[in-house]
């Protein structure tokens, strides 16, 4: 440590190792001592050996402008020799190329290598080429390398030394080796006859000292000018010395004091550790506040900063000398930034500087800062991460998953279960155990599905009355707590929970449930800032749980809607076995429905639709839409016509609802119709936006019917189209939404494929056909409502079928009646004869008198006795009350006091009157 003269304490005089870092004193000793020599009259002559021993920045100087020259000259030698090297192999082989190339290419070459005796005709010629070009061998060889010519005859006919492989392929090869004349560069080129063909080789070499000689003429030159360098540069480095020995000559002994006072006074009055580092690890300086902040002995300058007595990683730093910034370091019962830097940046000296901070109070309000952060991104992500869903039991577990680990090590959720059917909950009910999370999976906590009641000593109790959180540090001593349950209770506290926050969890008025808060692994308990961070959490997941609580009840209610608006039990009939499967959406309700709606003549209508969209309007759109096509099938139309007057009832029902209303347009409803008549075994089908059907042959082929897609239902302008279907005995026709086939991940094309697949493996009941459909997609979430609609085809046997064609003569009514009576009697119905016979009277005679030929009557032995009548004409009968006067008017009358039900259809050929009665 550096001190002030006359101030107390030690100072100590140790000087330290490695190169050494002057202390304080040493620049005011040496300006005293040159003050003094000046005032002496010392002469010009000594200042100038002062500053040649190098013992003054001028004598560094001095000594380091030697060097430098001395550099520059040793650079420039080594530079001349490696380029004088470079430029020397460069000749070396652009010249041994260029020779072995003028003789290859040189009249006469190539023939004398034809020649009986090559060598004769060539070695005369190479020797004189090899002087005129002062190359050291020019030697001519075949492809082999057997050598036609050498400058010492003894070798000719001994194979060449070097690579002569790339030259006998075409190429050239240049190489520098060591042969046995020295170091040389050889050339290798090919001789080539027209066609390209080798037919010889001629190297030409030349050594390296032949080519050289330039460093030695430049080598003089260099020195000499190197030397009178050095003496210019040692007589400008004297000029220099003198000056700046002049100039600090000027300053006298009272300026460097002071200087040095006010640099002593600066370094022991701020409030941050200085500390100089030597090599090696040795204290050069330390301020006062150094000495203060680490504990330092006063003998601690010159010393390793090791042997100190701080501890490892502070000690190893300040040795290292390593460059940080504000690296925290605690060192006692402090915490210290320390920044360090190098000294020998600049050329300074070996060694580093650190300054000593201390952030002790800074780190307390950073760990305050931090907690708090870290509380705020909990509340975010329970915001965020809590409520995804409207589902009241997730949204519990989303809940206990954002709480653990980060704010408790165990959460637990209880909600009444009025909460979780939606309903709202009553006071005093049981708490059912909703969701559970934690660290581990074995705490002896009330398993998720439990139900159970409080004590009215327990905290959790006391929450719901009071309707605030309660903090319970100690569980051990909390006797209300421990009488809940003594020996579950038991085991938490020997499972290590120790403390507990319960906050109820209230929407509004309403109290749902409780939220309990443990934690075994921290020591400490909870304390009141984590109380109030449990209360915020719990409140904003009460939205959510809230909000899922009310879905859950406004969803029940559409279900119900819904359920309700759909067929409870399939009618009675005879021409089908029909399975259905009915999927709602994951989430709402949806529109999607279907139907059965037995017909005239033992046929069965067919109906599947989708209104597009979720929620209480799309199915109460649904129920009217389903209402409106039982109305329709009554008049007994085609699927078209029913369809053409379905589209213009949605058409206004549009109308109708406001467009910023709750029911929004019917926008995107579709439907299917169709019709199956067991006698003919055809089944007419119509489609408005709907997937088409498909058809399973007996065989078990699959195809997808050729129905003509018209637009959806609303849209209005275009008309529907029927398709006929031929359907034989025990086909299945497979009506679907498309809801089974189409969703967010695939396309319907990918649908109708996997569709296909399903139906083509299924077994050959309806049931098993949707069984078949609905495990194929396992497991399966649909995100729209689904229906499915399997119908097995049945034919109506011959014998259960009577048809007569009836001329159009009165006289013809007793010979139906016969006919009808004897097939009667076949079918075991003798007692509804009498009624039979009148009712196809009346219809006869109504056909004979009002409609046109051609005319039929049928009669159908099914579920019912069916008497049908045909005739051509379009005029429709109706039932009217006739007079006590009028003669006529009331068979139709009859029909209807005597028939279970009548009515009137239309065909392409005219109309059917038909009548049903009941069978015994």
């Amino acid at each position: 440590m550096v001190r002030l003269p006359g101030r107390t304490g030690p100072r100590s005089s140790r000087p330290p190792s490695g190169r050494r870092l002057e202390q304080a004193p040493g620049p005011a000793r040496r300006a005293r001592e040159r003050a003094e020599r000046g005032r002496s009259g010392a002469g010009r002559s000594t200042r100038l050996r002062s500053a040649l021993r190098g013992r003054s920045v001028a004598g560094q100087v001095f000594v380091l402008q030697v060097v430098i020259v001395l550099l520059l000259v040793v650079a420039a030698v080594v530079a001349l020799v490696l380029q004088v090297r470079h430029d020397t192999a460069a000749e070396a082989r652009n010249r041994s190329l260029a020779v072995a190339e003028t003789f290859a290419n040189a009249p006469g070459t190539r023939e004398a290598l034809a020649a009986p005796d090559p060598t004769a005709i060539l070695q005369p010629r190479a020797e004189a080429a090899r002087k005129a070009a002062n190359v050291d061998f020019i030697v001519v060889m075949n492809t082999d390398g057997i050598r036609y010519t050498h400058p010492v005859p003894d070798r000719i006919g001994k194979k060449f030394v070097g690579d002569i492989g790339p030259a006998v392929r075409g190429g050239t090869v240049v190489e520098e080796v060591n042969g046995t004349i020295g170091r040389l560069v050889q050339a290798v080129v090919p001789v080539e006859a027209p066609g390209g063909k080798v037919e010889g080789l001629v190297a030409a070499g030349i050594t390296t000292r032949n080519v050289g000689g330039l460093a030695d003429r430049q080598l003089p030159v260099v020195l000499g000018a190197a030397g009178v360098g050095l003496v210019l540069a040692t007589a400008g480095t004297a000029l220099v010395s003198r000056r700046l020995l002049r100039q600090t000559h000027g300053l006298g002994p009272g300026e460097m004091t002071r200087m040095y006072e006010h640099h002593d006074a600066v370094l022991h009055s701020v409030r941050e550790g200085v500390i100089i580092v030597g090599e090696e690890g040795r204290l050069l300086l330390a301020n006062d506040e150094a000495h203060r902040l680490l504990d330092l002995p006063a003998d601690a300058e010159g010393r390793d900063v090791r042997a100190l007595g701080l501890d490892a990683a502070t000690a190893e730093l300040l040795a290292s000398g390593v460059t940080v910034t504000d690296e925290l370091h605690p060192v006692g019962e402090r915490l210290l930034a320390v920044n360090q830097r190098p000294t020998d940046l600049d050329g300074g000296p070996s060694g580093s500087v650190a300054t000593l901070r201390d952030s002790t109070e800074l780190r307390a309000l950073a760990g305050r800062a931090e907690l708090a952060r870290e509380r705020l991104s909990l509340l975010y992500d329970a915001g965020v991460g809590v409520g995804t869903t409207l589902d009241v039991t997730r949204t519990a577990e989303e809940l206990a998953e954002v709480a653990v680990p980060r704010f408790a090590d165990f959460v637990t959720v209880d909600l009444y279960d009025a909460v979780l059917c939606g309903e709202d909950p009553e006071p005093g009910a049981a708490l059912r155990r909703t969701a559970v999370g934690g660290i581990r999976d074995d705490a002896p906590l009330y398993p998720v599905g439990r139900q159970f009641r409080f004590v009215d000593t327990s905290p959790q109790a006391a929450g719901l009355r009071t309707r605030r959180a309660v903090l319970e540090p100690r569980l051990e001593t909390a006797t209300g707590w421990l009488a809940q349950d003594p020996e579950r209770t038991a085991r938490i506290v020997a499972y290590g929970i120790h403390t507990l926050i319960t906050v109820p969890v209230r929407a509004g008025a309403v109290v749902l449930g409780l939220v309990d808060f443990w934690r075994s692994e921290k020591p400490e308990p909870f304390d009141t800032e984590e109380l109030a961070l449990a209360e915020e959490l719990v409140a904003r997941a009460a939205v959510s749980i809230d909000n899922a609580r009310r879905y859950t009840r406004e969803h029940g209610m559409a279900v119900t809607l819904q359920r309700s608006l759909l067929p409870r039990r399939l009618p009675e009939q005879s021409a089908l076995d029909i399975a259905y499967r009915y999927l709602p959406a994951q989430a709402g309700v949806g529109g999607d429905w279907f139907d059965v709606l037995p017909l005239s003549g033992a046929r069965v209508a067919l109906v599947v639709g989708d209104v597009v969209g979720h929620g209480l309007h799309a199915a109460a759109t649904m129920g009217r839409l389903r209402t409106a096509v039982h109305n329709f099938s009554a008049l007994d139309l085609p699927p078209d016509e029913l369809l053409g007057l379905l589209d213009e009832l949605v058409g206004r029902i549009d109308q109708d609802e406001p467009g910023d209303g709750p029911g929004a347009p019917v926008i995107g409803a579709t439907c299917l119709y169709a019709i199956y008549d067991p006698v003919s075994r055809r089944c007419a089908v119509a489609r408005a936006g709907h997937p088409p059907p498909a058809v399973i042959a007996p065989g078990g082929e699959v195809t997808f019917a050729d129905v003509p897609a018209g637009p959806p239902l609303g849209l209005g302008g275009l008309p529907f189209e029927t398709a006929e279907l031929e359907l034989p005995e025990g086909s299945r026709l497979v009506l679907y939404t498309d809801g089974l086939v189409e969703d967010r991940q695939r396309d319907i094309d990918t649908g109708l494929a996997e569709l296909r697949a399903a139906l083509a493996s299924a077994g050959p009941s309806p049931e098993e056909t949707c069984r078949a459909v609905l495990d194929a997609r396992q497991p399966f979430r649909p995100v729209d409502d689904v229906a499915l609609l399997v119908a097995r085809t049945r034919a109506l046997a011959a014998d259960r079928i009577a048809e007569w064609d009836v001329p159009a003569d009165p006289a013809a009514v007793g010979e139906v009646r016969a006919a009808v009576t004897a097939r009667l009697a076949r079918w075991g119905l003798d007692e509804q004869a009498f009624t039979t016979e009148l009712i196809l009277s009346e219809l006869v005679t109504n056909a004979i008198r009002y409609g046109a030929s051609p005319i039929r009557v049928r009669m159908l032995r099914d579920r019912a006795l069916i008497c049908e009548v045909f005739d051509s004409g379009s005029t429709s009968p109706h039932l009217r009350y006739a007079a006590a006067t009028d003669e006529g008017g009331r068979g139709l009358f009859l029909v209807a006091q005597l028939a279970e039900r009548w009515g009137t259809r239309y065909t392409a050929a005219g109309k059917v009157i038909w009548a049903e009665q009941p069978l015994p």
